[in-house]
């Protein structure tokens, strides 16, 4: 481990001379950092060469190189309000237009459950993890549909993840808990998927969060337990400050637990569509172009150079 740990030094100090090198032959005039170990180097040269820096922070908690970087930048564009960086402007997070445009009145929710083969007139919980899969959210799928096999108001689209898929797949549910639950091993059309859901159980990665907000849709959000800076209940806690998301640890995201959220939030769907509502006042349709304006601001601003770009 401290070998290990001595070599990443080692190729972060190497790194960082040959993005310095980079920099000054290049002569750019602005960087835009995302953040993250692999953005440090090209940070650095930045820095030291006097080129504007701009930061790009989607979690609503800093990671530790904005954190460093943060006081030397020019700017830092972030996901949300309150993001604690200085010189912060809040321009939202850049998702997939189709996202936002997603559709969520009733007639937009049955045509998407169409589409992904689920009951059209049953109210639809989308459960998802990532492209690898939660393994405690997919741990508490089945037994939350055979909490639910008796009825028949209600579908389950779990979206399962490539790691967990072949473990999943094997546990074969009672009948009755087999037609309320639906099973795939990844989804690409999320866009569909957002227009099917009632709500949304899964994690609050910093991109999922955006979605969902871009999308108005509502969610139990059940934070990745040991994220850095426990970023992922940072993101959570935004929507749930505004009324759009309840939040559930991960320690209690056990069947019974998830029933019992899901039933309360299910039987009002009048406080469904409030919570929607609340989720899409939080997106950022125009992310994409406010971030730019952050990046062009200072370009414009930056001296002009012999030789720069």
């Amino acid at each position: 481990m401290i070998a290990q740990n001595l070599g990443a030094l080692a190729g972060l100090a190497v790194a960082a001379f040959a993005a310095l090198g980079l920099v000054a032959r290049r002569r750019p005039k602005v960087v835009v950092s995302v953040g993250g170990y692999a953005s440090l180097p090209a940070s650095f040269g930045a820095l030291v060469l006097g080129v504007p820096l701009v930061l790009v922070n989607v979690d609503a908690a800093p990671g530790l190189a904005n954190r460093l970087l943060g006081r030397f930048a020019r700017a830092s564009a972030v996901g949300w309000s309150g993001t604690r960086l200085p010189r912060a402007v809040v321009t939202g997070t850049p998702v997939r237009p189709e996202i936002a445009a997603a559709g969520r009145s009733i007639e937009d929710r049955r045509a998407a459950r169409q589409v992904l083969g689920l009951p059209v007139d049953r109210a639809t919980v989308v459960v998802f993890g990532g492209s690898l899969g939660a393994r405690r959210i997919n741990n508490a799928v089945p037994g939350l549909a055979e909490e639910w096999r008796s009825r028949e108001d209600r579908s389950i689209y779990h979206i399962v993840g490539r790691r967990d898929w072949e473990a999943v797949e094997a546990t074969t549910p009672a009948t009755g808990a087999r037609e309320t639950v639906r099973r795939v091993p990844y989804e690409e059309r999320m866009a569909t998927v957002y227009s099917a859901a009632d709500i949304v159980v899964c994690r609050a990665g910093a991109m999922t969060v955006a979605e969902l907000a871009a999308a108005g849709v509502p969610s139990v959000l059940v934070p990745l337990p040991g994220a850095p800076g426990d970023h992922q209940t940072a993101n959570a806690r935004v929507l749930e400050r505004a009324g759009a998301a309840v939040v559930l640890p991960d320690i209690d995201c056990d069947p019974p637990r998830l029933a019992t959220v899901l039933d309360k939030l299910l039987s009002d769907p009048d406080a469904l569509d409030t919570m929607g509502r609340a989720a899409r006042s939080l997106g950022r349709p125009d992310a994409a172009d406010a971030g730019a304006r952050v990046v062009e601001d200072h370009a414009r601003r930056a001296p002009q150079r012999k030789g720069a770009r």
